[in-house]
């Protein structure tokens, strides 16, 4: 008869003999290993329930917001918004909207957002017994208030650029989210647990606007290094490319004047616009009037903003602030260039210099400034050995300060800190 124990080799018994079919001495060693092995096993990790709350769920620019969240080690991220929209996949369940369709879904909406009544969204999300509330912009903070109150959990909210700009004077009725905002500004400020800002600009805009300093902290969400990764078998092409919102804090304009000047000395070079907004258009017929080579491709997947960034020689990112006060945060796509080894000239705005060194990473130039835009742009078109240095340098800096993954582990903690004061 075979027999297994916890405590033993196997053993073979014949009436009252027993032989260890393993020696004593291999017997020990075996179990030697397997207490080392024991000891050396990774602790069960029980994760916390946390909700992301954005109004929207989710434009497909928001890869930031997302990507971050599902790599989270010590909490179970839940979706939570107004409506979805087209854009991100997100996982169905774990993801809870107001506003499902048709007309009712329109009025539930409009109800949660001035009064906070979704009773049977509030019974799902109390019944996921979350321990605190990350709100993705300024205005989701706010629409969001009320819940943190009533669940009596802490509220984070993150700012990340324009709804750092919102004041009462630019643009108070803008939209229902807009004056809610203006409504609940105070009783953010007094009520959130803590103020994450993508950048330290971004930190200061909103301690000139009254919110306590002692709360805000800036965190840098980083890139996804292994995705945006150059691959050396792709050869560089003659081609400078231009990624974002046609928006007009996005400066396209000056882009296209400047690349006039660069075709004007190296007219192979050739603009690559991706993106789509309201001043296409007007856009695209400035780039007719004077460049000899260029193509707007509109929106497109990250696999083809990754091969397009791979391709190119230059990224010139030209963002200025708007007319009505409108700007950057920090601009992902100067990070994720840099990670594919692809110098930047941006311009001094925002929180763009606090991601592209000059000098030693790429180029800042003032904002509107067409001629130096020009002028560095061909610096490191001409320049192959002083190319080499900025692509080597800002995937470097990437990593030492930008890595997605360290800044997420980052943000774990951070999560930690603020239970830790309840």
């Amino acid at each position: 008869m075979i027999m297994r124990s916890l405590n033993s080799p196997l053993t073979e018994t014949k009436g009252r003999r027993k032989i260890d079919t393993v020696c004593p001495e291999q017997n020990r060693n075996k179990l030697s290993q397997i207490e080392a092995k024991s000891k050396q096993a990774e602790p069960i990790i029980f994760k916390q329930n946390i909700i992301i709350f954005n109004s929207l769920l989710m434009p497909p620019s928001q890869t930031f917001i997302r990507d971050p969240a599902e790599k989270l080690q010590q909490f179970t991220p839940y979706y939570v918004g107004s409506r979805r929209v087209e854009g991100l996949e997100l996982p169905p369940e774990r993801t809870l909207v107001v506003n499902k369709g048709k007309v009712v879904g329109k009025i539930k909406e409009q109800v949660f957002k001035i009064t906070g009544f979704a009773p049977k969204l509030y019974s799902q999300v109390k019944q996921l017994k979350p321990v605190l509330i990350h709100a993705q912009f300024g205005l989701s903070g706010a629409l969001i208030l009320p819940w943190a109150r009533s669940l009596n959990i802490p509220l984070i909210v993150h700012y990340r650029g324009a709804d750092a700009m919102v004041t009462s004077e630019s643009s108070p009725y803008v939209s229902l989210n807009h004056w809610l905002y203006h409504r609940r500004k105070k009783a953010l400020q007094q009520q959130t647990q803590l103020f994450i800002t993508v950048s330290k600009f971004i930190k200061d805009k909103l301690i000139e606007q009254g919110f306590p300093s002692e709360k805000i902290i800036s965190h840098y969400h980083g890139v996804d290094l292994e995705k945006f990764s150059p691959d050396p078998h792709i050869c560089r092409q003659p081609m400078v490319l231009f990624v974002g919102r046609l928006t007009e804090k996005k400066g396209c304009e000056y882009l296209i004047r400047a690349m006039a000047k660069i075709q004007s000395v190296l007219p192979e070079m050739e603009l690559v616009v991706i993106g789509d907004g309201p001043l296409r258009e007007s856009l695209e017929s400035l780039a007719k009037k004077r460049l000899n080579r260029y193509q707007f491709l509109g929106l497109q997947p990250l696999n083809m903003v990754r091969y397009w960034m791979n391709r190119a020689r230059l990224l010139i990112t030209p963002s200025i602030t708007a007319s009505e006060g409108d700007s950057e945060g920090l601009p992902n796509v100067v990070l994720e260039a840099q990670a594919m080894g692809l110098p930047v000239v941006g311009t001094i705005h925002a929180g763009i210099p606090e991601a592209v060194i000059h000098g030693e990473t790429g180029f800042l130039v003032p904002e509107r400034d067409e001629q130096s835009l020009a002028e560095y742009g061909l610096r490191l078109l001409k320049n192959r050995e002083l190319w080499q240095k900025f692509s080597h340098q800002g995937r470097k800096q990437m990593k030492e300060k930008f890595d997605r993954s360290k800044q997420t582990r980052i943000l774990e903690d951070i999560y930690q800190s603020v239970l830790g004061k309840i």
